[in-house]
């Protein structure tokens, strides 16, 4: 479906995208995690308008802006006490006699040694725990997500062509229009039935390429009717480390 975008700077806001969408039916604006404002609106809608109306939606944009980056800067503090494991690894972090940062995965430990003279919190041991996790949740997720790709695609009919797994910082995961798979390396973090959720998500988008009646009938059918009840449980979790 044809999509028009722009990116204009506004005073008192920074950055703002104006997409222009067949599906959208109404002017809005949405402030989301990591992505920023954007205001939707249906082709044909004066541009002119949709200036004004964020103009008038200034303060409400501005507070809600706020509240967001807060939030997107909230992150987790990796030390000592820090209880993080996936399905296939633990984090276990130690102070060391030595001069560098040392990370080691064996026998399901992602071991993480740094100097003693330094602070845990300083940024480049967490900025090495960050790195550490996400390397190791790479290997498990190429070992986990591709076969439960094919699984679900084979037991439901879905026609696919690759699989890729990628680090994501909004998206759980995405269908291309040639088919291809694309899933967050986070995924890992998450319970079992979420993780078939979001894969059968993007199973159905092989099908129904947008999110109207048609996809949600299919992923509802696949997912044992339990499609709205797993999108909410999902909206409990971030694809950031936090």
């Amino acid at each position: 479906m044809p999509v028009k975008t722009s990116l204009i700077h506004i005073e008192g806001i920074g950055p703002v995208l104006f997409k222009s969408d067949r599906r959208c039916k109404r002017l809005s604006i949405r402030i989301k995690p990591f992505e920023g404002v954007m205001v939707m609106f249906p082709p044909g809608y004066s541009p002119r308008k949709a200036l004004a109306f964020v103009e008038e939606k200034k303060s409400w944009i501005r507070e809600n802006k706020a509240r967001i980056e807060e939030h997107e800067n909230a992150v987790t503090i990796f030390d000592e006490t820090t209880n993080f494991r996936t399905r296939s690894f633990q984090l276990k972090i130690e102070k060391a006699p030595r001069d560098d940062i040392r990370l080691t995965l064996n026998s399901g430990i992602l071991k993480v040694l740094y100097p003693q003279h330094i602070n845990v919190a300083d940024a480049p041991v967490q900025n090495a725990i960050r790195h550490g996790i996400e390397e190791a949740m790479r290997i498990e997720a190429k070992m986990v997500l591709p076969p439960k790709v094919r699984t679900f695609a084979r037991q439901n009919n879905f026609k696919i062509n690759k699989v890729f797994i990628k680090n994501m910082k909004s998206r759980w995961g995405s269908c291309s229009s040639v088919n291809n798979i694309n899933l967050n390396l986070h995924l890992m973090r998450l319970p079992e039935h979420l993780v078939d959720y979001v894969v059968l998500h993007e199973l159905c988008h092989t099908v129904e390429k947008n999110h109207g009646p048609g996809f949600w009938h299919l992923l509802n059918k696949v997912t044992g009717e339990k499609a709205k009840k797993l999108a909410a449980e999902m909206r409990q979790y971030r694809t950031t480390l936090y």
